[in-house]
């Protein structure tokens, strides 16, 4: 297992990576993405945002990283930290325990740039992936209610997000 910056070569595979998670949520959830622009994404691979899980020669996960996210964290993005964002797994990878895997890389690659934090964010009403984040050890860091923003992607405008973070710090 690997993970790895992905290219431009790989935006197909990211758009179809989202088309499934939203596929996904309208199946087991009314909290859905509404979608991704190609060009925001375009933009996120050329700064080396974004990221591929390769197993056995296949991508198995992609998440995007940012350094910071002021729209969501207000005052406390002046904290050096990295942002995990939109982790989305292939069906036939589903179970392997990414989300944890992405957490350990995430809090290798805050001590390696004498980041403060590892953040991420959800629906508020999402239980099932606070339970998740919790367990890979993120604390609860309270929920913010978003405003319709163009600095945000459409799927945050009008949600109240539950907030997660690890300290490096208290590692």
């Amino acid at each position: 297992m690997q993970i790895v910056n992905a290219g431009i070569n790989d935006l197909d595979t990211l758009m179809n990576f989202y088309d499934n998670a939203i596929a996904h949520q309208k199946a087991v959830s009314n909290l859905v993405w509404k979608g991704f622009d190609k060009p925001v994404v375009v933009k996120e691979i050329e700064e080396g945002r974004q990221w591929k899980i390769m197993i056995d020669g296949q991508v198995a996960c992609v998440f995007m990283t940012a350094f910071n996210d002021p729209d969501i964290w207000d005052e406390k993005d002046k904290d050096a930290a990295i942002y995990i964002h939109r982790i989305c797994t292939s069906p036939d990878f589903r179970g392997k325990g990414f989300v944890k895997i992405i957490t350990d890389w995430a809090i290798k690659t805050a001590k390696n740039k004498n980041l403060g934090f590892v953040r991420l964010d959800t629906w508020q009403d999402n239980a099932r992936l606070h339970q998740l984040y919790l367990h890979a050890g993120f604390h609860y860091a309270g929920m913010k209610l978003i405003e319709a923003s163009g600095n945000l992607p459409k799927h945050y405008w009008g949600v109240t997000l539950g907030l997660f973070e690890i300290s490096i710090k208290e590692l």
